[in-house]
């Protein structure tokens, strides 16, 4: 089986390279391919793409919450890579649709704001040649992203394109094709190679075609990715350092993100609610962290934390008959949160009601959600 999927994938990349992508490290100047680079790399994509789950699984940590539900990401989360190569800095933004409360305009706000200050932008689709009006968004925030830099320096110091854009097409082992092999008098794996190449074929054509006539440009490298079975992560690291300008390390070397240990608790508390609860209820939740502080014999960190949710009836669900559902929202944090801080936790959950919190922007402020 996985000499299966290596020859799928070496059949992808030489499609890839036929199609014309490549990164621009086949340069004479050894001393500009060692130099240190550095830089910083929006996210970018529509809800429920693997956007968090590929960012965790880059940068070897998980930061991120990470469900299966839509809009799990609320704001900018920054990350950072660094060896001896260089520092990526991730800026995973929230996922990009349309706008129906305050919350939803900050989070809208947040992914586009980072296109203006970011030095390489990585765009995050699903294995369907289906471009619907939400990709057709991105398209043009990109492109008038991309175009407005570019106007203003086309070029980087280094001579190489400003502001690069990698489509990335995750998810490619959910890719299905049926099979003719029977018919064909070859092998199964030959037939399904071809077929998934084909496929493969088919999205890059359309997306290279949409984004070349919708914004004029077009992409600097097109990778397939599996971000759950690690397939071509490395390929992606190491494109991502090929596009980076040469630059200083912004942050120490043992940096691994901005967020604060509080703040990334609340994201695992905030993530098993999503893992755990009816669909409508976690679109009105937020988490806050009301005490985090390790014992003074240092064996035990003891954790309060707020579950806010918009009414009274979710809270009674939150809760759970006799509490079971608020308990296994805490076991489960607590593992995720022991397993970050490397020790005992003891981890207090309550719930509260603040209807319409959403669209308030003084409890928004207060649970963490301000410019």
């Amino acid at each position: 089986m996985d000499n299966e999927k290596n020859i799928q994938q070496n059949n992808l990349d030489e499609l890839l390279k036929s199609a014309g992508m490549g990164s621009p490290t086949e340069s004479d100047d050894s001393n500009a391919s060692n130099a240190f680079k550095s830089g910083f790399v929006a996210i970018l994509g529509r809800p429920n793409v693997g956007k968090s789950t590929l960012m965790n699984h880059l940068i070897g940590m998980k930061i991120a919450a990470v469900s299966k539900r839509a809009q799990t990401t609320r704001k900018r989360i920054q990350t950072i890579y660094t060896d001896e190569r260089g520092q990526i800095v991730f800026l995973d933004t929230p996922g990009i649709n349309r706008a129906e409360t305050k919350l939803g305009e900050y989070m809208l706000d947040a992914a586009t704001d980072t296109l203006k200050t970011c030095d390489m932008i990585m765009w995050i689709v699903e294995p369907s040649t289906f471009i619907g009006a939400g990709e057709k968004y991105i398209i043009e925030l990109i492109g008038k992203a991309v175009n407005d830099i570019r106007k203003k320096n086309p070029v980087r110091q280094d001579g190489e394109v400003n502001c690069p854009v990698i489509l990335v097409i995750n998810k490619i082992d959910t890719l299905v094709t049926k099979t003719e092999s029977e018919k064909k008098n070859v092998s199964a794996t030959e037939s399904a190679t071809a077929l998934k190449s084909e496929a493969v074929n088919n999205i890059i054509s359309a997306y290279k075609t949409q984004f070349g006539d919708t914004t004029g440009l077009v992409f600097d490298d097109i990778i397939t990715v599996s971000s759950t079975e690690g397939t071509n992560l490395d390929k992606l690291m190491n494109t991502i350092y090929d596009f980076l300008p040469v630059g200083p390390m912004y942050f120490d070397e043992e940096s691994i993100t901005d967020e604060t240990e509080r703040e990334i608790a609340a994201e695992f508390i905030r993530e098993k609610c999503l893992r755990n609860l009816d669909k409508e209820i976690p679109h009105g939740i937020a988490v806050v962290i009301d005490k985090m502080k390790t014992r003074p014999d240092g064996s035990i960190v003891d954790i309060d934390a707020t579950i806010i949710c918009e009414k009274e009836s979710h809270k009674g669900i939150i809760i759970g008959k006799k509490g079971a559902m608020l308990k296994k929202i805490g076991t489960e944090s607590r593992k995720s949160i022991e397993e970050m801080l490397d020790m005992r936790v003891n981890l207090k959950l309550w719930v509260k009601v603040r209807p319409d919190w959403r669209n308030k922007t003084s409890y928004m402020a207060e649970y963490g959600y301000k410019k």
